[in-house]
């Protein structure tokens, strides 16, 4: 399948390579230009702008860190919009807001183009090694056409029907889940080491018990050896995240007050500088606010 890609960052590179593994014909684009020209090697071509990647492609995935990136490399001049040919999908898997997922998939349409919203769960080595969860939504017929590309580039692949904003709700929604889990497991560790216990004897507890699902297994460990670098998901992004899930609830009336504590820590670690370490660096604001020297 002739397939452009766009955003070869931590978790674009790995997701890029799996397509060029799987044999299919890949171009890729990416603002700087010296990540895209890191793919040529690896038999990938690189596109100069958008309009030639999406020449060149049946179907321009993207993988953006935020909404403002997504808007703009869908409707600037040259952009995806304007570029793709009638018929052309794309694929924006990064975390979006249902907003901007509602408004994109609207500019397709009136296009003559499809949308899919496919974001993914997991880390870059979860990306890299091809195990990544995706949760595509989207027309049917288009899924189904572009599944090869996500079971090159994921384990687990959990379809949520025709509507791409339903596909943006459950990651906003999945990683509120996850980020309020950090923020507990940072709060517990704070006050079993004014009990003077040591974090990982707790981590052992919780993860050998009632607990032993993957988020609380690695982010345990992480804030257990503060090992916050280098970052699976960096701070200022999860702040982004949780921004999204207070205005999905906002927009629909769900209070999301566990989401309120949950932002507080991301502004409050990006505040002391922290920002662009892992987004478990919110243990660290909640032993700052314990009066604990960090771990």
């Amino acid at each position: 399948m002739k397939v452009g890609f766009i955003g070869v960052g931590g978790m674009g590179s790995g997701m890029a390579r799996r397509l060029v593994g799987a044999g299919h014909d890949v171009a890729v684009f990416n603002r700087t230009r010296a990540k895209a020209l890191a793919f040529a090697d690896a038999g990938a071509k690189v596109a100069d702008t958008i309009a030639a990647l999406a020449r060149h492609a049946d179907v321009v995935v993207t993988m953006l860190a935020h909404d403002a990136a997504l808007a703009d490399v869908v409707g600037r001049d040259g952009g995806l919009v304007q570029s793709l040919a009638k018929g052309a999908i794309h694929i924006a898997m990064g975390t979006h807001g249902v907003g901007v997922i509602a408004d994109v998939k609207a500019r397709h349409a009136a296009a003559g183009q499809i949308l899919i919203a496919a974001p993914v769960l997991g880390r870059p080595d979860k990306a890299a090694a091809g195990e990544l969860g995706i949760v595509p939504a989207g027309p049917g017929e288009a899924v189904a056409r572009c599944r090869p590309l996500f079971s090159a580039m994921g384990q687990r692949i959990f379809e949520a029907g025709p509507d791409p904003v339903a596909a943006a709700a459950i990651k906003v929604t999945n990683n509120f889940v996850l980020g309020c889990a950090i923020e507990a497991i940072g709060e517990a560790f704070a006050l079993v080491r004014k009990y003077g216990v040591d974090p990982h004897l707790m981590q052992e507890v919780m993860t050998e018990g009632l607990f032993g699902a993957p988020a609380y297994k690695v982010y345990g460990k992480i804030i257990a050896d503060g090992a916050y670098d280098p970052p699976g998901q960096k701070a200022i992004l999860g702040l982004k995240d949780a921004n999204l899930a207070l205005a999905a609830g906002e927009a629909v009336g769900v209070p999301l007050p566990s989401g309120n504590v949950w932002r507080d820590r991301l502004i409050g670690a990006v505040a002391h500088g922290d920002g662009e370490r892992d987004w478990a660096v919110m243990a660290l604001e909640q032993a700052r606010a314990s009066g604990l020297e960090p771990t």
